[in-house]
């Protein structure tokens, strides 16, 4: 039952605009808006503001999440300004409809130290010096592919359709719980053979990055997030079980939201 609501709103005109409006709604629909221990999580802005709100929620599996398009694109974002009242009345009603979306678990190894992070929407690996970037590529420790090139990009199905798709990846539906590794400018000539095409693995299956000794200082950018980490080891990165619940609305249809949203 969803009665204690939490707004991440973007610190912009508009989506402040929005936000006085829905809280005024909530209200009067006998809903609490809080700051913490919420049932559901709504972003008020574009697609980054949903991004931050599931990092900032730490991918929390026991309530929902939905966003408010106040931005431009807004892929994330399931309910429009003028959808609103419908969607309070329907969180009302509890007869909202919501989809499991897998969340990308990471662990990066170096010299020093190991970290364990989690993706809604992909991981970049490229070179510290933007570089020629050098990894070993493995599936559940079987070597796919020693690649060469720009970077190596790792998204979740969730995020196919964000970064993935500037670098010639595939649109995956949100729930096939997959990673898509995608290449960024790989290297083909008499002395490197690289894959031109994203590969798609099921979930449970790991893929492990490993950079050579001599090229193993990289920036690992999650979610937009880039962090620098010298001495790696290796990038092992799965989907298991952890997932996020994202409310849809009654008239959600995946095909005809990338027909919306990249053809229109």
């Amino acid at each position: 039952m969803i009665k204690k609501i939490k707004l991440f709103v973007n610190d912009n005109s508009k989506s402040r605009e929005v936000e006085n409006i829905l809280s005024k709604k909530l209200r009067s629909a006998n809903f609490s808006i809080v700051d913490d221990e919420f049932d559901l999580g709504i972003a008020v802005g574009g697609d980054g503001s949903f991004l931050r709100m599931i990092k900032n929620s730490n991918f929390d599996s026991d309530c929902y999440f939905v966003g408010i398009n106040a931005g431009t694109l807004g892929f994330a974002q399931e309910v429009d300004i003028d959808q609103i009242d419908e969607f309070i009345e329907l969180i009302a009603r509890e007869e909202f409809n919501y989809e499991k979306i897998g969340v990308q678990e990471v662990t990066i190894s170096t010299e020093d130290s190991s970290s364990k992070l989690c993706s809604l929407n992909e991981i970049v690996v490229r070179d510290y010096e933007l570089n020629t970037t050098r990894l070993g590529v493995y599936v559940d420790e079987v070597l796919l592919e020693n690649y060469v090139g720009d970077g190596l990009l790792v998204s979740t199905s969730f995020g196919s359709t964000a970064y993935n798709l500037s670098f010639g990846g595939s649109i995956v539906y949100n729930t096939f719980h997959t990673l898509q590794i995608t290449p960024i400018a790989p290297l083909n000539s008499k002395s490197y053979r690289n894959l031109l095409n994203s590969v798609i693995v099921p979930d449970n299956k790991i893929i492990k990055l490993v950079p050579k000794k001599e090229y193993n200082n990289l920036i690992i950018t999650v979610d937009g997030d880039n962090n620098l980490y010298k001495g790696v080891h290796s990038i092992e990165t799965v989907i298991n079980n952890r997932t996020i619940n994202v409310i849809r609305m009654d008239d959600y249809n995946f095909v005809k939201k990338i027909n919306d949203k990249f053809l229109k």
